[in-house]
């Protein structure tokens, strides 16, 4: 899709990023089912909204992944990592050797997505809460070189509950940084409970106004409104933060809003009725 030595984006049309993301959640459900572990619920809410960033926006070069002038996706909810594999591989990073390494030692595809271990992935994820403040340092480094890279930061609905998003929040507004959006896969489930039964979380768009953010609600599985969130983030002045309503296991009836599939791999029959149902 996107080669050379140079980041580049080459556009894809909505009905071409639908496709993708089908293949996507094909392969999600795969790796967790090999590896007999891992976070298919969070990884099929989010697989839209990366699908949408690599096929729409990202400057990216699959023969230099690290080149400096990349733009940065940072995978805050790092647990959601075959969703960033699948994406991976489907965009020419990491060959279908690779994802059946996932959750293996010295595997290229680790439980939560690495920088060290995997080309394309720029945050080393783990504990919750760190990707925005990862994310802040970067585009702030890249401002001060002078580079026009542009990071995306995804985080989960749950993990807003950590108080450095918020610490970070503050912070890019008094810094006045522009470009860098952040994402948040807004699925309901974390990884015990429903989020509101954990932590009630009220007015998401609200919280994040207030903070002073620009904000956008839509239908993280509608394509056509991702395509559309992600022109607005870039042409709007400020911090910029799209809300994407998602379902988590989206694509599989027995893993959708089932807090169960936070993190949990689907038995032989299970297996087989998701791959019929995402065929």
């Amino acid at each position: 899709m996107m080669t050379g030595a140079e980041p580049t984006c080459e556009e894809l049309t909505v009905d071409d990023l639908v496709v993708i993301s089908k293949d996507c959640r094909r392969e999600i459900v795969k790796m967790v089912k090999r590896a007999n572990a891992g976070h298919p619920g969070g990884s099929l809410s989010v697989i839209d909204i990366l699908v949408g960033l690599y096929g729409r926006t990202l400057r990216v070069s699959t023969n230099k992944p690290k080149h400096p002038d990349r733009d940065r996706v940072i995978l805050s909810k790092g647990h959601a990592s075959p969703a960033m594999y699948s994406v991976l591989h489907a965009f020419g990073f990491i060959s279908e050797t690779d994802l059946h390494t996932y959750r293996v030692y010295n595997g290229v595809c680790q439980g939560h997505v690495d920088s060290k271990w995997t080309p394309g992935v720029d945050f080393s994820g783990g504990s919750l809460g760190m990707g925005l403040s990862f994310g802040l340092g970067v585009t702030l480094s890249a401002k001060m070189d002078g580079k026009d890279i542009f990071s995306w930061v995804i985080l989960g609905d749950g993990e807003c509950q950590e108080g450095e998003i918020w610490e970070a929040a503050m912070a890019a507004v008094h810094h006045k940084v522009e470009n860098m959006t952040v994402i948040v896969d807004v699925n309901g489930i974390q990884n015990d409970n429903f989020v509101d039964q954990q932590m009630v979380m009220g007015d998401l768009a609200a919280k994040w106004a207030a903070f002073g953010w620009k904000v956008k609600e839509i239908d993280g599985h509608d394509m056509l409104e991702i395509s559309t969130a992600i022109d607005w983030s870039k042409t709007t002045v400020g911090p910029c933060v799209i809300l994407a309503r998602t379902i988590k296991g989206k694509g599989v009836s027995f893993m959708e809003n089932n807090p169960a599939f936070h993190g949990k791999a689907p038995d032989d029959e299970e297996f087989e009725q998701a791959m019929g149902e995402l065929a």
